[in-house]
Formats: C-alpha cells, sequence, structure tokens
C-alpha cells in the first residue's frame, strides 16, 4: 500500500482544477478510503513554506507530499496521483522508468509555464 498522498493545486486555474476534479472522480474509492486528498494552495498559501514553496510556486505545478514526507513537483506528482489511480497505474509505471520520467518533466514543465502565463494574463488568481 502506497503512503497517503496529500496534493495542492490551483483551483482558480479552470484547467488545473478541471482536470483535479475529474481525477477525483477517478480517485473516489483512494479519496474515501483516505489515500489521497486535494487542497486549494488559495485557501493555505503557506502550507508548504517548510518546503521553499510559495503560492506561485504551487500555482506554477501541482505538488505532493505523502506520509513519509517525501515531496513530489509537477510531472514527478502527476505520476504519484497516477500510481493510486485505478486504471492509470500503467502510466505512472511508464513514466516512472528514468528516461521516460525525463522527458514527462520537460513536457510537463513547459506545459505548466504557458499555462501559468495564460492564467496569468487571464486574471486566474
Amino acid at each position: 500500500m502506497l503512503p497517503k498522498l496529500t496534493v495542492w493545486y490551483n483551483t482558480k486555474c479552470p484547467i488545473c482544477d478541471g482536470g483535479i476534479d475529474w481525477q477525483r472522480n477517478r480517485l473516489l474509492r483512494a479519496v474515501q478510503a483516505d489515500a489521497i486528498e486535494f487542497h486549494d494552495i488559495n485557501l493555505e498559501p503557506g502550507a508548504l513554506s517548510r518546503f521553499g514553496a510559495d503560492i506561485e510556486a504551487v500555482r506554477r505545478r501541482l505538488y505532493g507530499l505523502d506520509a513519509n514526507g517525501h515531496l513530489f513537483i509537477g510531472a514527478d506528482c502527476a505520476i504519484e496521483i497516477w500510481r493510486r489511480t485505478p486504471g492509470d497505474r500503467w502510466l505512472a509505471s511508464l513514466l516512472g522508468f528514468p528516461v521516460m520520467r525525463h522527458v514527462a518533466r520537460f513536457i510537463y514543465d513547459r506545459f505548466a509555464s504557458l499555462l501559468y502565463a495564460w492564467n496569468r494574463r487571464k486574471g486566474h488568481w
């Protein structure tokens, strides 16, 4: 059994919020079993300050913290969510391979930067 994962994300971003809502519905049993939970960084801006992550960092990328104190950022957080999602574990396994993880991080970081810039232009804060 994987340790509980707590994920912080930006609910004011319509893309982020929609993606997490879709994922949460797929993870309903895991959420009900207290294996994963989602938090709005806008309601807890200092939640990850001990890791040097401010609200803008989380608006830019997903952040997850497991019960063992491991921090996952960006693509690594997405992979951890997929590890806990029935039907998506294969994706976590595939993207967990070292070469694939680097590719996933590169793609995620580029997309996240574009999405962050779009949200700032649209005033989704």
